[in-house]
């Protein structure tokens, strides 16, 4: 699990990259990495989520949008924001990912 902060969406991350990190870990627990805050979306998102997009021809439409890539780097799928960390098809899709070799 990896959070990348963007003010792509209503402008909701104004905050500079550690506030946002400080943020998450005092108000949700957050413990995975969080990245620099980035444009993940339209001409000028950074290279990952281009490739991300690129791979799975799906953009983020808003905050929590999830990509889901296997122990080799393969992007396997992405989620849209409305689908919560709990949601069956995604738990099942990590476990499925987890459970395959190299």
């Amino acid at each position: 699990m990896l959070g990348f902060p963007s003010n792509d969406f209503g402008k909701q991350e104004p905050g500079s990259s550690k506030e946002i990190a400080d943020f998450c870990f005092n108000t949700y627990g957050v413990k995975f990495p969080m990245f620099s805050k980035a444009v993940v979306s339209g001409p000028n998102a950074n290279a990952l989520y281009a490739t991300l997009a690129k791979s799975t021809g799906k953009t983020p439409q808003w905050n929590f949008h999830k990509y889901l890539i296997d122990r080799s780097g393969k992007v396997i799928t992405s989620f849209p924001s409305e689908v919560a960390p709990g949601n069956p098809a995604l738990v099942t899709a990590i476990e499925k990912a987890l459970n395959q070799s190299i």
